[in-house]
């Protein structure tokens, strides 16, 4: 059953929240439904209504074994259990690939190898997540203290000095690793990593770049890049949910303040540029000629970073982030959700995964569904996060 949770808005009692055991029931079945179809696999887009198979290498390979723990803990089906850890051992070759890795290591065995250690204690996951901590580790630049985000995407290209917003959602392998083994360098280029976030993508006003280009040789700053954003200066919605989440979790982390006053910045930028039915456009700062699609992947991370920060704050404050992030997931539920369909792989429609690229664009990704229901997960009050 959901822990009852009473909001109030303006004088308006809210539900006690029927409507997330109502969400939780309609997630149970259709994963149910779907795992039977993808298995082992890694699902990124659902393009006309199946999930898109990537390579094990993809930086999305983590989000659907992720999402099956997140059920499993709750239901303890073997069948989730079974893929989950199916979906694991196919990443070992990955490991040993070495070639294919980059800063998303964090995503991929976060939610796999450190998921399935924290709630089954297997040795083997712990282990692997271990080395895939050093491997990570091992892209830091000790001059310009960021972490590499990727590697050349083709022959000479030079992006060692790349760095970018998504990254701070790996950090937390580094600090899972410095808490099992009480070495404490996985911390602390987690925290240099922090640290220049903090001075080179967050802008005053509380939005984000998506990618920043440092000199790789002297660590200077060398120019900001849009990405996947629409512009160098504009404001790319998902990037802000990774980074209002990484915050969080930043000072979950370290408990330095530093890092909740980022998170609450770019909290509040991002909540009063949603639109009435507080799921973002794919960016907050578009031109007038560019269509405004939506990203339900964006309002889904922002989700569950305000509902981190609802419990990392004062009672007072704590009501604002736990009603926009509650209305994020509510409205995802009601108006982007697709339950009963057969024919649609993925449960939340709307999201945008490269617009400047024209990919995946107004269609469910992955990573949307597993913050959603990582979210309801919260909602319902589990506590335990695997990051």
């Amino acid at each position: 059953m959901a822990n009852v949770i009473i909001l109030k808005e303006k004088g308006e009692k809210m539900s006690d929240l029927q409507w997330v055991n109502e969400a939780w029931s309609k997630v149970n079945a259709k994963v149910l439904r779907t795992s039977k179809k993808i298995g082992a696999n890694f699902p990124h887009a659902s393009v006309n209504g199946t999930y898109q198979l990537e390579k094990p290498y993809w930086w999305t390979a983590g989000f659907w074994p992720g999402l099956l723990w997140l059920i499993y803990r709750d239901t303890k089906d073997e069948s989730l259990k079974t893929i989950a850890e199916q979906c694991e051992e196919k990443l070992d070759h990955v490991i040993t690939d070495y070639y294919k890795l980059d800063h998303d290591m964090g995503f991929m065995w976060t939610l796999t190898s450190v998921a399935r250690y924290k709630l089954l204690g297997e040795e083997d996951s712990k282990r692997r997540a271990l080395l895939v901590a050093n491997l990570l580790l091992g892209r830091f630049n000790s001059q310009g203290n960021y972490i590499r985000a990727w590697n050349p995407w083709a022959e000479g290209e030079d992006n060692s000095g790349w760095a970018i917003i998504d990254c701070l959602m790996n950090l937390p392998l580094l600090f899972w690793a410095t808490e099992v083994t009480g070495d404490p360098r996985y911390r602390h280029a987690a925290k240099k990593h922090g640290q220049t976030v903090l001075e080179n993508f967050i802008r005053e006003d509380g939005s984000v770049h998506h990618i920043i280009r440092f000199d790789s040789e002297t660590g200077e700053r060398v120019e900001a890049i849009g990405g996947q954003g629409f512009a160098p200066d504009s404001a790319w919605s998902r990037g802000a949910g990774w980074a209002l989440y990484g915050l969080a979790l930043l000072f979950k982390h370290t408990n330095e303040d530093k890092y909740l006053q980022a998170a609450k910045r770019v909290s509040h930028h991002f909540i009063v540029n949603l639109p009435e039915d507080y799921v973002p456009h794919w960016d907050f700062r578009l031109p007038d000629d560019i269509t405004k699609y939506r990203d339900s992947s964006a309002g889904a991370i922002a989700a569950c970073g305000l509902l981190l920060l609802a419990n990392q704050v004062t009672q007072t404050e704590s009501k604002i982030y736990k009603i926009a992030g509650t209305k994020i997931l509510k409205s995802l539920y009601e108006n982007y959700g697709d339950w009963d369909n057969e024919n649609q792989d993925g449960m939340i429609l709307s999201g945008t995964s490269h617009f400047p690229e024209g990919k995946n664009i107004n269609v469910p990704l992955i990573y949307g569904d597993y913050y959603f229901v990582e979210g309801l997960a919260t909602l319902k009050g589990d506590k335990e996060l695997f990051w």
